[in-house]
């Protein structure tokens, strides 16, 4: 017989292992690529697509019923074309940027306007942390994919650093 050394949470509680599993199961070929994930993915340059496992990522998005319900952290798949890329933002949790497939460029920025940047390649990653001005462009001749993670269950809505685009940064959610 099997211990838990640790508690369940109370919705678990009780609930057939056949519900746990079901819905504790992302797939990929159940997912739906969401191009208007965020305000800035409307803009040439800046598109690409979400494709949401666990919670709603920095898109502020939570009504997708085949996402795991969210705890501690939220995981989303992106899919991104050559040239685009997003625009440079903050998050009031550290948020990381794996690279599963292709090549992505990342940067960092200050408010001095230095700017730095280097290449992930397959299995590769940077981990952000909160409040530093950061994001990505795809610069190679491929499509890349990679994961995006953010530390909380239901992060804020990204604070992008362009006044415009900060403004009207939750406009996606109607």
């Amino acid at each position: 017989m099997a211990t838990s050394r640790h508690p369940m949470p109370p919705e678990l509680v009780g609930v057939p292992l056949e519900k746990v599993l079901n819905d504790h199961v992302g797939r990929f070929k159940d997912k739906t690529p969401d191009w208007n994930a965020f305000e800035d993915a409307k803009i040439e340059g800046f598109k690409r697509a979400q494709h949401r496992f666990i919670g709603a990522g920095g898109s502020g998005k939570h009504n997708d019923n085949s996402v795991i319900p969210p705890r501690g952290f939220t995981l989303s798949i992106m899919y991104v074309e050559p040239g685009q890329g997003n625009a440079a933002h903050t998050h009031e949790v550290e948020e990381i940027f794996f690279v599963l497939d292709g090549f992505l460029t990342v940067f960092v920025e200050d408010e001095a306007g230095n700017h730095l940047k280097t290449r992930l390649g397959k299995w590769e990653c940077l981990a952000c942390p909160p409040g530093v001005i950061h994001g990505y462009v795809n610069d190679s001749l491929a499509p890349v994919y990679f994961q995006v993670m953010l530390g909380r269950a239901k992060p804020e809505t990204m604070g992008y650093s362009d006044a415009s685009l900060f403004a009207r940064r939750a406009d996606h959610l109607n």
